[in-house]
């Protein structure tokens, strides 16, 4: 058995493959490569850099697996593998503390203006009476999205002397203290709004709905690029509706909207909400795990 590793898994993980007896293989391939490449393999495990289209599932006559080292599976046609039989593996809990973490660390930074100040002072600036934030205590944090992500936001933010409420269409009950409410609920009440849902073909957040929320809102996207329109967020902020945006996930990536990542209101990240030493084990381990218990059932 061969498996193909495209972006990267931690020690552990391949150990765990290598003492199952398969083959590894750490490269990763050009989509074009790629496709020549896949069929000598009978997994691919993937993370958010590379694409398994059709034409990649088409072209691995082998493969008996899809894995993805993350949650979201939108970069693979999972659809398409599973019609031909192919199951796709993800760890959708792995990183989950780690996201969560670093959407409370946009919070803090748009809060505490960590952003410009840090830029500010880089230029030899001291700008002291300019920056005047606020603090997170008795603010109402609506979070858009209340699984395994969104609930363990929750949980810092409470800690953090925060109001919670929240909206998911599927998820009613928390382990924490989250006010269930309706999508407009949300909107029209909280101080700061956290997405945390998977991608959609449509943006979840746009011009409609930044019109109900209030004036001054703070938006923070860790979840998939796209579910907030990006023109609709650039013209809240330019127009103060909204007073700032933490944003780790883009429409495109590398992110090339310019104007809105320089944007002094502005909050961003290289999409590294899982990147982080613990997640990065933890789902190597898990993906690896996952993926020597489907080869051997295969």
């Amino acid at each position: 058995m061969k498996v193909l590793i495209t972006d990267g898994l931690c020690e552990k993980g391949q150990e765990i493959l290598s003492k199952a007896g398969i083959d590894v293989d750490l490269r990763h391939y050009e989509p074009e490569e790629l496709v020549r490449a896949i069929p000598e393999y009978d997994c691919v495990l993937v993370r958010s850099a590379t694409k398994v289209p059709k034409a990649v599932i088409d072209a691995g006559t082998k493969l008996k697996v899809i894995a993805r080292g993350g949650a979201g599976i939108d970069n693979i046609d999972h659809e398409y593998a599973k019609t031909k039989g192919i199951p796709t593996l993800n760890t959708p809990a792995a990183n989950s503390a780690s996201v969560a973490e670093l959407a409370i660390a946009h919070m803090f930074a748009l809060a505490r203006f960590l952003n410009r100040s840090n830029i500010s002072m880089r230029e030899g600036k001291w700008e002291k009476k300019k920056y005047k934030g606020f603090e997170l205590a008795g603010k109402t944090l609506g979070i858009i999205g209340c699984g395994k992500i969104g609930q363990l936001t929750a949980e810092k933010a409470l800690g953090l002397g925060m109001k919670v409420i929240g909206t998911d269409p599927v998820v009613k009950e928390s382990r924490v203290d989250i006010g269930f409410t309706s999508f407009e609920e949300v909107l029209k009440k909280a101080d700061i709004i956290s997405m945390h849902v998977p991608k959609m073909k449509a943006p979840l957040i746009g011009k409609h709905e930044i019109d109900k929320m209030k004036d001054g809102v703070y938006i923070i996207n860790c979840a998939r690029g796209g579910v907030v329109d990006e023109k609709a967020l650039l013209d809240a902020l330019n127009s103060g509706k909204v007073a700032g945006a933490g944003l780790d996930v883009y429409v495109n990536e590398p992110a090339d909207n310019t104007e809105l990542i320089t944007h002094p209101a502005v909050s961003v990240t290289p999409h590294i909400g899982a990147a982080t030493v613990e997640a990065q084990e933890r789902v190597g381990i898990e993906i690896a795990e996952k993926i020597v218990d489907a080869l051997k059932r295969s």
